[in-house]
């Protein structure tokens, strides 16, 4: 028994923060900003609005388009770096919010590789009859983490949500999961504040050593595209659409060169929604789904790495 993603669904805020309005708060331009990341805007969550709202409302459009209501929900997996509070977990605040009661919820943290761990367990969860269906969910809201004076940060991230539903199938839907983490590079990419007697310390928000992660993230990418491939007898001339993290077009152009793909065969969505890190790949799955790319009998490789260092992939077959 496998599974098989039987709906999709996404969420943006209302609010859309474009680069020209971005350079009126902090020294940068709409053309520095493209021609570095390939961002044209990223949308804002409202000051009311929680990661389980973006969350809630990704899942209602994933449960509608596979034709389920929130009582056939018996797991959620939420993937975020941005949780509603310490805890409880933002899978149960979405439950509660959703009405699906009683099966398990929890969250997964592994920053932009989020959804592809998320996705990983829920499928072994669902294959393995511990779960009937699945609810898997990537939502964040980074621009509470965020340095509005340093444009090296606050140009490259937005908010929004991202969700599948997983059912079980005889034929093959999720074909294999491959993840990794290397600790040793978790200074590179961190938020490194926490919360210690009722007060912040440290840093409260996003660090980057952007070359750090660029070469790393291209590296790691590929490597785990064909740890993928090969696990399953195939070439990247066998993929049909690549749908890596949307972090910046320069890593994700890189990658696809390294797997000798065009450019036409990669999703991407960074232009207009930014890097929503856990967000992100459903986000762009979703987006293809809807408008026609991707139709039964195709191949969609999903690769995500974010901080920790985590990285990994998902192999599809529509």
């Amino acid at each position: 028994m496998r599974s098989r993603i039987a709906g999709t669904g996404r969420y943006l805020p209302r609010q859309v923060l474009t680069n020209a309005e971005l350079s009126l708060r902090v020294n940068t331009s709409d053309a520095w900003i493209r021609e570095r990341t390939g961002i044209a805007q990223r949308h804002i969550a409202a000051p009311g609005e929680q990661t389980s709202d973006l969350a809630l409302a990704a899942a209602r459009e994933a449960l509608a388009a596979a034709s389920m209501t929130a009582s056939d929900v018996d797991l959620i997996v939420v993937a975020t770096t941005s949780p509603d509070m310490v805890f409880p977990s933002t899978a149960c605040i979405l439950q509660d919010k959703l009405g699906a009661h009683g099966g398990p919820a929890f969250d997964v943290q592994a920053v932009c590789s989020g959804f592809v761990y998320a996705l990983a367990l829920a499928d072994r969860m669902v294959a393995d009859g511990l779960a009937r269906n699945a609810l898997v969910v990537g939502a964040e809201i980074y621009s509470r983490i965020l340095d509005w004076s340093d444009r090296g940060t606050c140009v490259l991230f937005g908010d929004g949500a991202g969700a599948v539903v997983l059912v079980p199938s005889a034929a093959a839907g999720v074909l294999s999961s491959h993840l990794h983490a290397d600790g040793r590079y978790r200074n590179i990419l961190c938020v490194p504040g926490q919360v210690q007697s009722g007060a912040v310390t440290g840093t409260p928000f996003v660090h980057m050593d952007g070359q750090g992660v660029f070469k790393f993230a291209v590296r790691v990418l590929a490597e785990v595209a064909q740890e993928a491939l090969s696990a399953n007898g195939m070439t990247a001339a066998d993929v049909d659409w690549l749908i890596p993290h949307q972090a910046n077009v320069r890593i994700m152009d890189a990658t696809a060169r390294k797997l000798a793909l065009p450019p036409e065969r990669v999703v991407s969505t960074v232009d207009l929604h930014a890097n929503t890190s856990a967000a992100s790949i459903p986000l762009a799955l979703d987006v293809a789904v809807r408008d026609g790319r991707i139709v039964g009998g195709q191949h969609v490789l999903l690769l995500g790495v974010g901080g920790g260092f985590t990285w990994g992939a998902v192999l599809l077959r529509w």
